[in-house]
Parts: C-alpha cells; structure tokens; sequence
C-alpha cells in the first residue's frame, strides 16, 4: 500500500469473495475492525479529487471514503484490471477540470 493519501473501500462478505476470485485477498486489510481495502494515490491526484469531490473528508492517515456510487465504479475498476494500481485510470474517469466552470466563447 503505498501512496501519500488513501481512499478506504469497506468490505462486505459479497466484495471479499469478489477479491478472492481475482487473486486479490492478500490485499484485504483491517481499518477500524473491519475488512477493507485502502487505495494509495498521490498529492498531484489528490488535487483533482478534491476538485471532483469537494466535500471529501480525510482522517489522521491521510484516508478518506468514495461517496457511494463513486466507490463502487472504484472497486469495479480494481476487479476488472485486478489491481489496486487504479487512481491514474479513474481520476481520468472521475475528474472533469472544468466542472462549475462557465464556457466560454471563441472570440473572433
């Protein structure tokens, strides 16, 4: 798990086995008590997540948790390319750098 910032993924018994099948339990660890996974990134992404996501909450550790349905296009992400190594390819997903910004018009 490396990163400067980490994005937590709690874990029922469906998700575990899910993990399980592409040979990612060994990532499986515990936060708090429970099973989870913790999704490492950097500050450069951290800044676009923070755009994408303003209200994002960070702990002590630097971690946060997805809001809902981003987390769970997240954990698809790591199932399909069986890794954790995912933050480049779904910040590209997730982030629009122009997101509450007016157009603007080509002037002539």
């Amino acid at each position: 798990m490396t990163g400067d910032y980490f994005i937590t993924i709690y874990l029922d018994d469906e998700k575990v086995k899910q993990l399980q099948e592409v040979g990612l339990a060994d990532e499986i660890g515990d936060v708090q008590g429970e099973k989870a996974l913790r999704v490492g990134f950097t500050k450069k992404d951290h800044k676009k997540l923070a755009k994408t996501f303003p209200d994002l909450e960070f702990d002590a550790s630097n971690a946060c948790v997805l809001p809902g349905e981003s987390e769970d296009i997240l954990f698809k992400m790591i199932l399909d390319m069986k890794t954790l190594d995912v933050m480049k390819v779904y910040i590209l997903k997730a982030y629009n750098p122009l997101a509450g910004k007016e157009p603007r018009s080509k002037v002539h």
